[in-house]
């Protein structure tokens, strides 16, 4: 049973990231805009909120957990910023957008790591590529998380779960239940009519890219505080390629590419779980981390069939077409 309860409360700390990122994957093809930058989008929202975290921490002490709420917010803004330079990329100058994702993910990489170490080294007097955050605080439901099984769902929970799960339901409503969210679906199928219906498709298209960046920022932020509680760029390599593996598994749907999510993040956790329970040596560990990847090809194998994208996506829109 214990092995169990940890599956779930380290299957849940990797699955809703991993899903808030996706959503943001979701809102930018859906509105037409290819983006295979979430990766470098969550790395450089997180980098913000590190950076925000840290400085706060020295003004408020460990303590405090205004640093904590304070990264999220820095990391939404962070992402949602970088994002706009994929938009202006894709939108404006009606470039490549898989080459634009890739060139993202390659220079927010890059960039942290440079701006990591120089702000380390000249600003706070120490050598490092790593930012500190301290450890995040958990709590555990009063009564429920005794309850077999479901109980591990409400026990050892980070803050940024449940942020995410008010965030997913938020940005679930928008994109289903308003009419900027039919807006920026009909902008993925059929932009012409969108632009026929009086509505601006690049301003509807670079919302939703920047919403793309701010969710991947809060990602980045929760991958962060739960993997070491420090913030590095290599922590996020793969991840966002995962999580378009989960949307693409999904339909471009939200509530199809949470399964796709808790099979990824339940599959990493059980790895984990194998190996200690077998008593393998740590360095197996790694090999663990591989599961939702294998995962990810078994699924293409079995499902690529049956998926229909938008039909506009990745189509740079021309108005002059109409």
């Amino acid at each position: 049973m214990n092995a169990l309860n940890n599956i779930i409360i380290d299957g849940m700390a990797f699955t809703l990231p991993l899903f808030i990122m996706a959503i943001g994957g979701i809102y930018s093809e859906r509105s037409g805009i290819t983006n295979l930058a979430l990766e470098g989008l969550s790395g450089m929202g997180a980098f913000a909120g590190a950076l925000a975290a840290y400085c706060l921490t020295l003004q408020f002490g460990a303590t405090s957990q205004v640093p904590y709420y304070m990264s999220f917010l820095f990391a939404i803004l962070g992402g949602a910023l970088y994002a706009l330079l994929h938009a202006l990329i894709c939108i404006r100058c009606k470039a490549n957008q898989v080459i634009s994702g890739v060139v993202i993910n390659i220079l927010a990489e890059a960039l942290t790591i440079f701006l990591v170490k120089t702000i380390n080294r000249s600003v706070f007097g120490r050598p490092s590529d790593k930012i500190d955050l301290g450890a995040s605080i958990r709590f555990t439901v009063p009564g429920i998380s005794k309850i077999p099984v479901i109980g591990a769902f409400f026990t050892k929970v980070y803050p940024f779960e449940v942020i995410i799960i008010i965030t997913a339901v938020i940005v679930w409503y928008l994109l289903y239940k308003t009419p900027l969210g039919m807006h920026i679906r009909a902008c993925g199928d059929n932009p012409h009519a969108v632009d026929a219906a009086g509505m601006d498709v690049a301003k509807i298209r670079y919302f939703a890219v920047m919403m793309s960046g701010a969710l991947s920022g809060i990602a980045g932020m929760a991958f962060a505080y739960s993997i070491s509680a420090k913030f590095a760029s290599s922590f996020f390599v793969g991840y966002g390629y995962l999580s378009i593996a989960a949307l693409i598994f999904g339909n471009w749907s939200i509530l199809p590419t949470l399964g796709a999510c808790v099979i990824f993040g339940f599959a990493r956790s059980a790895g984990y779980q194998l190996v200690q329970h077998l008593g393998l040596p740590s360095s197996y560990q790694d090999l663990v981390m591989i599961l939702p990847y294998v995962l990810t090809l078994f699924l293409l194998i079995f499902l690529s069939k049956h998926t229909r994208s938008p039909r506009a996506l990745g189509e740079v829109y021309d108005k002059s077409k109409r």
